[in-house]
């Protein structure tokens, strides 16, 4: 398959951007906070989901989804939540991104809500705190935990979620026609060389 040349219509300004999207309202702008108020700490504790975005020292990026119950995220203050590192695959992607750089991103879903809640930060990846036994599934405390310092929060307008009908069960294919992910993971070894058996 031939490669699109994107070259010739590359944007290198936000000057170009502007041109073509326009300028924010004052309150899209002034909607930004730099703590966790009492209502998107509200918003969290509802939140059974939320997708964390890491990017290593390269800045090569990954989007990893969390969730467990509603308010799974412990916010331990205005400034500060812990998310809980749950047994997984062991790939650890998120965390060695951490580990070489701690800006994250965070976006918060609750379920029939079509507004989202984003925070923005530094983390740090935590061990044999005491914090983590607040986290405990099951009685038993995480052995890592993601503490976010928040620098940026704001709801984020319903657009993407309203236009996606993501909520409407009415639009969502049959499982009949639902991408196998087996059928992906087991594609993605066969490129990758990884016998099958």
């Amino acid at each position: 398959m031939d490669r699109i040349d994107f070259r010739q219509h590359a944007v290198h300004s936000l000057e170009e951007i502007r041109e073509k999207v326009g300028t924010p309202h004052e309150a899209v702008v002034k909607k930004s906070i730099s703590m966790i108020d009492e209502q998107a700490r509200s918003y969290i504790a509802m939140s059974p989901m939320m997708f964390l975005a890491t990017s290593n020292r390269e800045g090569q990026c990954d989007v990893s989804p969390r969730g467990d119950g509603p308010g799974f995220a412990y916010v331990a203050n205005e400034k500060q939540l812990i998310i809980p590192d749950r047994p997984g695959n062991r790939r650890v992607d998120s965390l060695q991104n951490i580990l070489s750089n701690p800006h994250v991103g965070l976006l918060f879903l609750i379920p029939g809500m079509e507004e989202v809640l984003r925070v923005n930060g530094r983390a740090a990846v935590i061990k044999d705190h005491p914090v983590l036994e607040k986290l405990a599934l099951k009685d038993k405390a995480p052995a890592l935990g993601i503490v976010v310092e928040v620098e940026e929060c704001f709801i984020h307008c319903p657009r993407a979620l309203k236009s996606s009908g993501i909520w409407d069960q009415g639009s969502w294919p049959s499982k009949e026609e639902r991408p196998s992910s087996m059928d992906i993971f087991h594609a993605h070894l066969r490129i990758n060389g990884y016998p099958l058996e």
